[in-house]
């Protein structure tokens, strides 16, 4: 099917100006084309689909309380849905894959990449595997490179949360919060932690092996949480060029002096700082040291981000939604998607800018979702 939106207000090149869009064969047409269905835009913003290079919601869907799980189809179909609402076109899930039985453990890994293989067959979102590696997660090592090579990971991020869950296992309260997600006793878990740090020695192989299979396969890579420029630079030494959610100003600072993207939460924009008494994201984003926000948490956090900083004076809303379209899309090798130009993806997000809300998403050329009422808009 292919479609002609028009009436709206369009970001192409760069800046927003009245425009028609067209859509076929899955893709941005030059052109009208003959017998397409018409969508009016009229009032409406039609922008690029938001990218989402680095988002774990889909654990709530899988877990929304401690130790309640429900299947990982029903779940990453309810995901989905979601990520259409929100103007997600396409979605990196942070899924990671720890030493940790549970939500975040092999079992769980292997039920999340056959559910959002079952899903990708609807056409709607575009899911992908952001693979979160814990590194002490040796036992996982052979199964996570052939699953690399069998093209079911699209991005490899180096995780590090070992030694802090094991700095906190004293608090009663933080020991049971990790044992409930995990789904075991308190007692277990401290063991499986314990056992986990204690082949640290062997992570440093780890990682060089797993670096190698993402270079060779062309896999971005991605470092997480680096505390200082040094943590940065060993990982750029392994290939990962992409800094997300960097702990210090400083280590921002060294990233993108060496030209990487660095990623951080839409939601610390939404909130006005972080959650974890971090720095502040929307400042950085201004100076240019943060390129990527990312829905992190939250989902809906991603567009209104964008308006967020648009608002704030300093960016306007084309640069601004570069943050959450064009960048992260170059950040992880999709080169088809981002901008609205012939040729790329189909991938689109109407959106009422009074209400800061999605009124229709195309996903590679479909309408894959609307707010009620939008029904009317279409002929």
């Amino acid at each position: 099917m292919s479609w002609l939106i028009e009436g709206g207000t369009a970001l192409l090149d760069g800046a927003l100006r009245p425009a028609a869009v067209a859509l076929e064969d899955g893709l941005v047409a030059a052109a009208a084309p003959a017998g397409a269905r018409r969508f009016d835009a009229t009032g409406l913003l039609v922008l690029p689909g938001l990218v989402d290079i680095h988002g774990d919601a889909h654990e709530r869907q899988m877990q929304p309380r401690p130790g309640i799980g429900f299947p990982a189809g029903l779940a990453m179909r309810d995901s989905a849905a979601q990520l259409l609402a929100a103007g997600i076109t396409t979605a990196c899930l942070g899924v990671t894959l720890s030493w940790e039985p549970g939500l975040r453990g092999i079992e769980a890994w292997r039920r999340t990449l056959a559910a959002v293989q079952a899903v990708r067959a609807d056409g709607g979102c575009d899911l992908r595997i952001h693979c979160r590696y814990e590194a002490d997660n040796l036992d996982a090592l052979e199964e996570l490179l052939a699953d690399m090579a069998a093209g079911r990971v699209a991005l490899l991020a180096f995780n590090d949360h070992t030694p802090g869950i094991v700095r906190r296992l004293p608090d009663p309260a933080k020991a049971a919060a990790y044992a409930q997600r995990g789904g075991v006793a308190v007692s277990d878990f401290t063991v499986l932690a314990e056992a986990a740090l204690a082949r640290r020695g062997e992570v440093a192989e780890a990682h060089a092996q797993l670096a190698a299979a993402a270079r060779a396969l062309r896999i971005p890579m991605l470092s997480h949480d680096d505390a200082t420029p040094e943590d940065r630079a060993a990982f750029r030494a392994l290939g990962a060029a992409v800094c997300e959610f960097p702990m210090s100003e400083a280590v921002a600072q060294a990233a993108r002096e060496a030209g990487e993207h660095v990623v951080m939460g839409a939601p610390n924009v939404v909130r006005g700082g972080s959650h974890m008494g971090w720095s502040a994201a929307a400042p950085l984003a201004e100076r240019g040291l943060v390129t990527i926000l990312a829905s992190d948490y939250y989902w809906p956090a991603m567009l209104e981000a964008a308006f967020v900083m648009a608002g704030r004076g300093v960016l306007d809303l084309p640069a601004a939604w570069a943050l959450v379209s064009a960048n992260p899309a170059q950040a992880a090798g999709l080169d088809d998607r981002g901008r609205i130009a012939p040729g790329l993806r189909g991938d689109v997000v109407l959106v009422d800018p009074d209400r800061r809300a999605p009124v229709a998403t195309f996903c590679q050329g479909r309408l894959a979702g609307m707010a009620a009422g939008a029904a009317a808009r279409v002929s």
